[in-house]
């Protein structure tokens, strides 16, 4: 082995020494390779902490790139040589050298007087005015190093900053805005300041109807002669700015055309015919698709409104929001140059209004069910006219369990599901949104049928109807006035009936389930920020049942008798989720990902627990993912002690889970992951059937900890998920052998089957 070893290590060696110090034997007669540039920055008045960043920033400017280097060497330039020069565009010369390899970077083609004039531009921009650049090249064994010398002066500071007033409306409003300006007295001179200053005060001239105003027209005049290496700074707008620019306008007549063709140079004269004035606005709508009431709630300019940003970007916002129409255009055109008017034209094109989709689906989850499902879903985007989305869905699926503890208790389901979405609040109460995103109202009837074989089939009935509405592009709420869930069991079998008898716990399981209430969630979410290093994502939700009904029909558990609607007890509880995410962005190509899961459900009043669709379960794709679905908890207790012929699922009142994944891209579209997750589940109170479920002080110390690896495959569109973990930390052993990371051993087969657990999804876990 030792040999082995020593035979490795020569060869690496020897590819190394090659791959070093062979690149220049294949230059032509004449030809330098070049190996990159260095900067030297000479001004004893800057700080180490200046120099550094002046110099990081023109080492990015100097072009070219040199070859690339890892540990010192150029491989990707070895194997271009190596390769040599490919007789066919294929085969594996042709893909060593075009794929593996990179050609040489000349020295001939590095322009000495281009990089020092851009290194002179960029440091005068950052202040350093005079500054003088001079380069030099140092030329061994048939390579070049650049040496630049970068001699900058004392960075000029602004000493003041003057808002040129006069009698414009323009100028005014210019002057208006110089307290937010971000020219500040005192800061380093910054060519980039001055243009997004620029940039500020146009945005400001928008919102007040300057709609044909942009940045160039702004000048900043620079006044470096003031001495002791201040500026002044004048702003003011050019001599040559058009008049057309110098003026606010308002908004005369709102068009809205409403089956345009992008093919259409220029609109069928016919279609005129159709106008029909509605309030502030003109509709053009050939084929009477639209119900002109939806423009009220999209359309933001009215007529005699001051032209403003805002209001224009809101509007087109919601028109593609409502999610009816393909493409959207918006255009302006002067009405009256003299009365400074401007007429709006929205052109849009439907998007075919229905649609159906059928989809086929293999899955598979960490419980060791593997199964199909068949989806049928259609769509009409636009069902009464009014731009409402109205779903239909039917499905249908199957799982089968082909080892394990569950082997043989297959699931079969089918079902259906209705939604409707109007995209306006539907309520007594006057709700304004002032966003780009269309409030909605949500109509949801839903049935489903399970059967668990040789167990018991329930049938699962639900209806909702609430508010979505978001406050801008990082908030977003839900609440459901009303949502009804019931549950219904029949079917019960002998074998289930039979284990009852040994496990009480199982009863709740088949207990009908009423529950109606309101349900409120909000999320604040920044993650699509990508130039953020740091960046969160938080949901959290109220879910409430029966409070009032339960309070009116005086339920108590005190009295020992259920109140019931129609024959059925309803649940009475409070439940909280909370799930807070946190990502760090590590490199370009690696982030750590970080979660906590905490949520408790709290029954009283007419339920002594919790119905069994509302507790929580841990372990699985999304989870724990050392421990397969439903599987772990609550507490202390240990589901393998079950003797029966199946697996239950394991649900408590409370839950807390803790996840840190590392990812990063290892090449083309494969990512990778290191992983660690805590978590588990308990009981609010003592279930003699569940001993160890009950939380107590000590809920720490039953916390299960698993860690693994995975790949995951980045499609664009979507990304597949593959994870292997373990556990480490069992709660249900013994309080003095939970750790178990001594006991791992990859070489025994036995451990093997009874620890690794492998889940393949679709997503991030998190």
């Amino acid at each position: 082995m030792n040999k082995v070893y020593i035979l490795v290590g020569g060869l690496i060696v020897l590819v190394m020494g090659l791959s070093s110090c062979s690149n220049t034997r294949y230059l032509k007669s004449g030809e330098l390779l070049y190996v990159g540039a260095s900067i030297k920055i000479e001004d004893d008045s800057l700080s180490k902490s200046q120099k550094k960043e002046l110099r990081s920033s023109l080492e990015e400017l100097v072009r070219p790139k040199p070859n690339s280097k890892i540990l010192g060497l150029r491989p990707k330039l070895y194997f271009y040589n190596l390769a040599g020069e490919p007789k066919k565009d294929k085969g594996i010369r042709h893909w060593i050298r075009n794929k593996l390899g990179e050609a040489p970077v000349l020295y001939g083609k590095v322009d000495l007087d281009y990089n020092e004039a851009i290194m002179s531009n960029y440091a005068e921009n950052q202040g350093y005015f005079n500054t003088k650049v001079n380069s030099d090249s140092i030329v061994k064994s048939k390579r070049v190093e650049v040496v630049y010398t970068v001699k900058p002066q004392k960075v000029f500071s602004i000493r003041n900053i003057t808002f040129v007033s006069d009698s414009t409306e323009v100028q005014k409003e210019i002057y208006k805005t110089k307290r937010r300006s971000l020219l500040k007295k005192g800061k380093p001179f910054n060519l980039e300041v001055v243009k997004n200053e620029r940039i500020r005060i146009d945005s400001r001239l928008k919102e007040k109807g300057y709609y044909y105003f942009n940045p160039d027209y702004l000048l900043v005049q620079v006044d470096s002669t003031v001495g002791n290496n201040q500026v002044d700074l004048f702003v003011k707008v050019k001599e040559t700015t058009p008049t057309v620019a110098k003026s606010p306008y308002t908004i005369e007549k709102v068009v809205v055309y409403t089956d345009y063709s992008l093919n259409e140079s220029n609109l069928n004269a016919s279609v005129w015919d159709t106008i029909k004035p509605y309030n502030d606005f003109i509709i053009v709508d050939p084929t009477k698709r639209f119900r002109p009431q939806i423009y009220d709630r999209t359309l933001y300019f009215k007529k005699g409104d001051l032209y403003n940003r805002t209001n224009h970007n809101l509007s087109l916002n919601r028109l593609v929001n409502l999610g009816t129409f393909k493409f959207v255009k918006n255009q302006f055109v002067i009405a009256d140059s003299t009365k400074h008017t401007l007429n709006s034209f929205y052109f849009l094109t439907p998007d075919e209004p229905k649609s159906i989709r059928l989809e086929l689906l293999g899955k598979t989850n960490s419980a060791s069910y593997t199964g199909s499902e068949i989806n049928l879903n259609w769509r009409n985007r636009n069902f009464f006219k009014g731009a409402e989305l109205f779903t239909i869905s039917a499905y249908g699926g199957m799982d089968f369990q082909m080892s394990s503890a569950n082997k043989g208790y297959d699931i079969y389901k089918f079902g259906t599901e209705a939604n409707l979405i109007w995209p306006r609040i539907i309520s007594p109460f006057k709700f304004h949104s002032a966003s780009g995103y269309v409030p909605r109202t949500k109509a949801t009837l839903g049935y489903e049928f399970q059967n668990r074989t040789k167990l018991y089939a329930l049938h699962s009935f639900k209806g909702s109807f609430g508010y979505l509405w978001k406050e801008d592009i990082k908030k977003e709420h839900e609440l459901n006035i009303i949502d009804i869930n019931y549950v219904s069991p029949e079917k019960v079998s002998d074998l289930y009936q039979q284990e009852i008898v040994d496990n009480p716990s199982l009863q709740h399981v088949l207990d009908k389930q009423l529950i109606f209430g309101p349900k409120y969630s909000y999320t604040y979410t920044n993650t699509m920020q990508k130039f953020k290093k740091n960046t969160i994502y938080y949901k959290g939700i109220l879910d409430l049942s029966a409070n009032l009904t339960g309070l009116l029909m005086k339920a108590s558990e005190e009295d020992g008798e259920q109140k019931s609607i129609l024959g059925v007890p309803f649940s009475q509880y409070v439940k909280v989720e909370n799930d807070f995410r946190y990502y760090r962005r590590l490199t370009k190509n690696s982030q750590l990902a970080t979660r906590i899961v905490a949520g408790i459900g709290f029954p009283y009043g007419n339920s002594e627990q919790m119905p069994y669709i509302k507790q929580f379960f841990v372990g699985g794709t999304n989870s724990i993912r050392a421990f397969r679905s439903r599987s772990l908890g609550p507490g202390s207790f240990n589901p393998t002690q079950n003797t029966s012929g199946f697996m239950p699922d394991q649900s408590g009142d409370i839950t807390l889970e803790l996840n840190v994944e590392y990812r990063a891209k290892l090449f083309s579209i494969v990512h990778g992951a290191l992983f660690m997750d805590a978590g588990n589940i308990w009981l609010l109170h003592e279930d003699i059937e569940k001993p160890g479920g009950k939380i107590s002080k000590d809920f720490y110390k039953e916390l299960a900890v698993g860690i693994g690896a995975g790949l995951r495959f980045d499609i664009s569109f979507l990304v597949i998920r593959t994870d292997l973990a373990f556990p480490i930390r069992v709660p249900y052993l013994p309080e003095a052998s939970r750790w178990t990371l001594d006991k791992v051993d990859f070489g025994d087969s036995q451990w093997r089957k009874d620890n690794l657990i492998f889940n393949i999804a679709i997503g991030y876990p998190f």
